[in-house]
């Protein structure tokens, strides 16, 4: 009798989501000797999920994984299925009923929250609208950024919210050799911006930065970093964080931002401030955004245990622009079980459960920011994925083993008439975005429109 997995039983896996945690996945598959089938379903024509749309356009190093996931794809067990959104095109039942097992690595598409009065102004925006625009990602290419006001305000001490500021404190010239989207590079070209706050709710031992992304902020070209020194005399408690080793990281940052205090006014055109202990209450403006309040606190607690508390005290910064970058949430997928409040699909060790913390549903898996929140690292993602598969293969005898995989996919596609390409088609779309980036002396120039996309992969 054959088992899943053998060389007559062919494992058939969907796995709904091309970022890391997707390619993550399915080179732990892969990786496992088994007779294995692998459908990586995207919702774009593109793969790389994060990488190519979230990662910052002055970071290439950082993109240097897709080399992996290139590699991933020229296994003959891999199949890329490209342009199909799961819970529109096809069913997440469907896919049930098509494959032994369906493991979801969607990431957290969406922002967090303010929760405050004027969140919604124009003017306000997200800190992933912001990024998938310069990115040039189809969802947001025709978001418009208003950037002639002298002052943008960023929510959040992350490696997104530095992202965002160091867009806007570059010049062109420092950008344009990247694979930045044009239209994107053309707004920036017209910026009036000319002060950028990063403003954080904790104190500066506490921001969550990359002490290299920080560092970065001293080489801008004509942007001061700067940091009232008076905002970085810490607290007993902060203090004795940095001191500890699990503080490390931070004691780096606390030393880079008092080489922000310490940077002279040598006249350049922009200057970014960090600033600390300071969170929003309510966005003003008439018919657009003009100013936002925020409440000053103060930190009370142990060390690493730290909340921070408002003092009641207020102050104002008049901007025409603020993005939010205080953490992302997962979006659900139509037939697969999600946890609002945290915004994840709830699970134990990657295996899906109907509900936080009630019965697993056979069959289905999840992997990456999707499954453990938004944390870490690119890198991050694999331990994450590998976990989720262990599961998996832990699994394989209590799976079905009546399922036609791709060939039952193909057919729900082709029935409900979705136009799906494969990865020797993507591979036309990225050798086309290269050829384009070419003349400019840029990496590529990517397509901005699913339509562009689907006219090169059919051409």
């Amino acid at each position: 009798m054959s088992s899943l997995g053998d060389e007559s039983s062919p494992l058939r896996v969907a796995i709904v989501g091309s970022g890391p945690s997707g390619f993550y996945a399915t080179e732990a598959l892969i990786k496992s000797g088994l007779n294995i089938e692998i459908d990586l379903i995207e919702r774009l024509p593109a793969p790389y999920g994060l990488v190519r749309n979230g990662v910052a356009p002055d970071h290439p190093k950082l993109k240097q994984a897709i080399e992996v996931y290139k590699k991933v794809a020229k296994n003959p067990e891999f199949n890329f299925v490209g342009n199909v959104t799961v819970g529109v095109d096809i069913k997440a039942e469907d896919l049930q009923q098509t494959h032994h097992a369906v493991m979801y690595t969607c990431g957290a598409e969406t922002d967090r929250r303010l929760g405050i009065p004027g969140e919604d102004l124009p003017g306000s925006h997200t800190a992933t609208e912001f990024v998938g625009w310069y990115n040039g990602h189809p969802d947001y290419r025709d978001r418009t950024f208003d950037l002639s006001h002298e002052t943008a305000v960023v929510i959040g001490q992350g490696n997104v919210a530095a992202d965002v500021a160091r867009i806007l404190a570059k010049s062109v010239d420092e950008l344009k050799h990247t694979d930045i989207a044009q239209h994107a590079l053309d707004v920036l070209a017209e910026s009036r911006v000319r002060t950028i706050y990063v403003v954080g709710r904790r104190g500066p031992a506490q921001a969550k930065f990359a002490s290299k992304e920080l560092k970065e902020f001293l080489e801008i070209e004509n942007c001061r970093p700067y940091i009232a020194p008076e905002e970085l005399e810490l607290n007993p408690a902060s203090q004795e964080e940095i001191n500890s080793k699990e503080g490390r990281g931070n004691k780096k940052n606390v030393e880079i931002f008092h080489r922000f205090a310490d940077s002279e006014d040598t006249g350049k055109q922009r200057i970014c401030i960090a600033t600390f202990l300071k969170s929003p209450q309510r966005l003003e403006g008439e018919a657009r955004l003009q100013k936002v309040v925020f409440e000053t606190n103060a930190l009370t607690g142990e060390p690493f245990r730290q909340s921070a508390r408002g003092t009641g005290q207020t102050m104002e910064i008049e901007c025409g622009i603020l993005f939010r970058s205080i953490g992302y949430n997962g979006v659900p997928v139509p037939g697969v079980p999600f946890y609002e409040r945290w915004g994840t699909i709830p699970n134990e060790a990657g295996r899906i459960t109907a509900e936080q913390d009630g019965p697993v549903v056979p069959g289905l898996y999840t992997a990456g920011w999707i499954k453990r929140g938004p944390s870490g690292i690119i890198g991050t993602n694999r331990a994450c994925a590998v976990e989720s598969v262990e599961a998996l293969l832990e699994d394989i005898d209590q799976l079905n083993t009546d399922r036609p995989g791709r060939e039952g996919l193909y057919k729900i596609l082709d029935n409900n008439g979705v136009r799906h390409i494969n990865f020797a088609q993507w591979e036309k779309i990225d050798t086309a975005e290269v050829a384009a980036g070419e003349p400019k002396s840029k990496p590529r120039e990517k397509f901005t429109r699913q339509s562009e996309m689907l006219a090169v992969a059919e051409s």
